[in-house]
Formats: C-alpha cells, sequence, structure tokens
C-alpha cells in the first residue's frame, strides 16, 4: 500500500458514512492541491472529495471557520455538499460534482463565457443572506504573516517592506469609501472553480469570510490572467450590466492587493518546506506583478475612482 493509500484510509475510518469501507472497495486519485493532499474516493456507487491538511496548515487555517463558510456555501448552491468535517483534524469529505471541468487560466481562455459563469457564481454567493464566520482584514492578514515570517527569521523579497509602505494610500482610500461587506471566497484560484458549461461551481473555502466583494473578482482576474476583455465581461455579468468606475477601480486595486498578500503567503509555504511548487519564484512573480501593477500610469487613477473623483 502506498503512502498515500495509508493516508487516505486512515482518514476514511474516522468518517462515520465511509468507516467501513475495506481497502478493495473504493479507488482513491490524487487531485490538485497546493497546501492539502486531496482525492477523488469513488467506490462504485458514490464518489467524494477527501481533503487531508497539509503540514503547517494549522498556523494560519481556523478549520472551525472554514466548514462553517463550507456548510453555507453549499446551501447557497454554490459549492458541494458537506458530508463529514472534523474541526480538530480539518479531514473533510464533500460530495463530488459530476460533470465538471476544473479550471486553469488556459481553460478560462478557451471556455467561452466562463468569465462570465464565474462573475454569476460569485455574485450569487455574494449576496446570500447568512453571513460568514471571519472578517477577512486584507492589511491585518498582512501584518499576521509578516509576524510568521518575521518570527522564523525568514527571507523577504528585497523591497518588499517599501512597497507596503506605498500601499498605505490605496488602504486609506478603502476605509474612506467602504462598502457593505459580503460572504466572500477570498482566495479564487482558478482550480477552486469547477465549470459545466452551464454554470460554475466554487470550492475549498480555507481563508473565506465576510470581505470586500470586489476582492474576489480582482484576486480571480490576477489567478486565471485576464485579458481587459475577460476582465469586462467577469464585471458585466457580476454587476449585471455596465460597471461603474468605482466598481471597476476596486476590482483593478485589488489585483495589486491580494499579489501583495500572497507573495507572504507563499514566503510561509516556502519556509514549511512545501513541496509542491517552488514558492520563492512563486512569491517573487507576484511581488514583481504587484509592483508592475502599483506603477502604471492608471493605478492612480483607479484609486482616484474609488472616491469618485
Amino acid at each position: 500500500m502506498s503512502d498515500d493509500l495509508k493516508l487516505v484510509h486512515q482518514a476514511l475510518t474516522t468518517i462515520p458514512v465511509v468507516a467501513d469501507l475495506a481497502v478493495d472497495a473504493y479507488t482513491a486519485t490524487r487531485l490538485g492541491g497546493l497546501t492539502n493532499l486531496v482525492f477523488r474516493i469513488d467506490t462504485g456507487k458514490d464518489r467524494y472529495v477527501l481533503r487531508i491538511p497539509g503540514k503547517g496548515t494549522e498556523e494560519y487555517i481556523n478549520r472551525e471557520v472554514e466548514i462553517h463558510n463550507a456548510r453555507i456555501a453549499a446551501q447557497a448552491g454554490v459549492s458541494a455538499d458537506v458530508i463529514y468535517a472534523d474541526t480538530q483534524t480539518g479531514v473533510m469529505l464533500t460530495r463530488h460534482i459530476d460533470g465538471i471541468v476544473t479550471m486553469t487560466p488556459d481553460e478560462f481562455g478557451r471556455r467561452e463565457g466562463a468569465a462570465a459563469r464565474a462573475g454569476r457564481a460569485l455574485k450569487k454567493m455574494h449576496d446570500w443572506p447568512e453571513a460568514f464566520e471571519f472578517r477577512f482584514e486584507l492589511f491585518s492578514m498582512i501584518d499576521e504573516y509578516l509576524a510568521i515570517l518575521d518570527e522564523r527569521k525568514a527571507e523577504l523579497p528585497e523591497g518588499y517592506t517599501a512597497v507596503v509602505e506605498s500601499a498605505q494610500p490605496v488602504r486609506a482610500a478603502l476605509e474612506r469609501s467602504p462598502v457593505k461587506l459580503a460572504p466572500c471566497h477570498c482566495d479564487p484560484l482558478c482550480e477552486n472553480f469547477l465549470d459545466s458549461g452551464e454554470r460554475m461551481w466554487v470550492v475549498d473555502w480555507e481563508y473565506s469570510g465576510m470581505n470586500d466583494p470586489l476582492w474576489d473578482l480582482g484576486d480571480l482576474s490576477v489567478e486565471a490572467g485576464f485579458t481587459a476583455a475577460q476582465d469586462m465581461e467577469l464585471m458585466r455579468a457580476y454587476c449585471g450590466g455596465e460597471p461603474g468606475r468605482a466598481e471597476l477601480g476596486r476590482m483593478v486595486i485589488y489585483k495589486a492587493m491580494c499579489d501583495l498578500l500572497w507573495t507572504l503567503w507563499g514566503l510561509i509555504q516556502h519556509s514549511d518546506g512545501n513541496p509542491a511548487e517552488d514558492f520563492w519564484a512563486y512569491s517573487i512573480g507576484r511581488f514583481e506583478r504587484c509592483k508592475a501593477l502599483m506603477t502604471s500610469t492608471d493605478f492612480a487613477r483607479h484609486l482616484q475612482a474609488i472616491n469618485g473623483s
């Protein structure tokens, strides 16, 4: 038995609905996942997705919050049904969604209407009346991640602190023009979007919380490498028509801010020794993209649009 299968079987024995499955009564297929081990479990009758948390994730993921929010997202019809979840271990079993394609930047580019379907899915979640637990505080999270890295004496990209300081006007502008918070995904990687061609599902609620809803759109645009045309397709579907200057401005501003935040997340993964990716290169790439956008000629214009000027 492989090491992966041992982990899978050990986890399944703790889950009542599948605890009695013999090793030869199911197949376990490894799926994607940067920080966790994720498997499709197929019994021949039922299909599930099993998530086993990765090393070190307990330092920055609150499993009680995640599981609470994942159940609400399922109730909203945006995400997969949660069959079982353990707030202590973080092991989670969800219903497998059939007939879908796991999205990537390339898939978003070639699947007609994918950006619009993502916009409608996010709008459905943001409009859901039941609140998520946790308040996603961008600048507080930056401080928290910096503290973790400082405690580990981890290396930061050259100039990172200066860029954080240069983001203070962004913080001030956002604070001057607050919006109603909504239940948000907050980590909209392409791979967290599952497309049937008719509707888009959204999974993995580890970083979810109440947030400015335009964060999700800006972050998705960055993760998917959207073109200007895809940005407008996303925004028009989300807004139900042409977006206003302030809405478009917030989305663009959050493109830079998400790269600023996820640079630090990547550095934490690097310091954890996470083998899923070259997280140093990941962090440097995101940091350079953040700097490029923040120093672009359009950035100041979008910042002014937030405040209606």
